[in-house]
């Protein structure tokens, strides 16, 4: 096996309990086109036990049959989401693990996959009546992407995917790898959407500002990210720093 680029968030594959009937799992690194280099990402899937005891699964990692059989254990799987235009590579492995499952994606996604992607129904401002009674969501529409975000009311959770990157450097093992990611915008403590994303949002930004003081209602305690170190605490603090370059 290659080595990784990063220090993985050990143990990988394994659900992670952050708060009550809210999960987070932990995959290998996946290779990105970013700043026109091919980018080592960890990766990170959510996973939510709704009030109906069915479960809704945010950006799917890699299928892996232990953890699979962990989230099933968990309630009936009933969402599988695909957050933006990015994040769907493996829902298609996941789609033929739980075939009874609904696939959500934001606006567009079929039209841009380079891997064919069933898309049950797309997602919008307003959440869908499987989760609209504990999970709000808002739309950041873009030219390099467009993202769905959702608030977790009971745990005040705040879930993102790439609209905040926050890469730890003490985790990257490559010196040009850390110089690559702090340039872009990247790297903890000061995590954020790196600077080409914040570009590719410049005819957006009335909407980006609006989606993000929409978050900033929701009063999040913690934000669980896609890649690098999630916020624990002082979620609503770190959404404002990461967002001032739109507030």
């Amino acid at each position: 096996m290659p080595m990784q680029a990063h220090s993985p968030y050990l143990p990988l594959n394994s659900l992670k309990q952050l708060a009550e009937n809210v999960w987070i799992a932990d995959g290998p690194e996946i290779q990105m086109r970013s700043l026109g280099l091919t980018i080592p990402f960890p990766t990170r899937m959510t996973v939510i036990r709704l009030p109906s005891g069915d479960i809704w699964v945010h950006s799917p990692i890699a299928w892996h049959d232990c953890l699979a059989a962990a989230v099933a254990q968990l309630g009936h799987v009933s969402c599988l989401i695909a957050p933006n235009t990015l994040h769907y590579w493996y829902l298609p492995d996941w789609q033929k693990g739980f075939p009874a499952a609904r696939s959500y994606g934001p606006p567009g996604l079929v039209a841009k996959t380079r891997r064919p992607t069933r898309i049950d129904e797309e997602l919008g401002e307003t959440a869908p009546r499987a989760w609209a009674d504990s999970i709000a969501q808002c739309l950041v529409c873009g030219t390099l992407l467009t993202e769905v975000d959702f608030f977790h009311r009971s745990s005040r959770t705040l879930i993102l995917t790439d609209l905040i990157e926050n890469f730890e450097p003490c985790r990257i093992h490559a010196r040009w790898l850390r110089w690559v990611i702090r340039l872009a915008g990247a790297s903890d403590p000061d995590g954020k959407a790196p600077y080409d994303m914040q570009l590719s949002f410049l005819g957006h930004r009335d909407q980006v500002r609006s989606a993000v003081r929409r978050m900033i209602e929701w009063n999040p305690e913690r934000i669980i990210l896609s890649h690098g170190r999630c916020y624990d605490r002082d979620g609503l603090s770190e959404l404002k720093r990461a967002f001032r370059w739109v507030l």
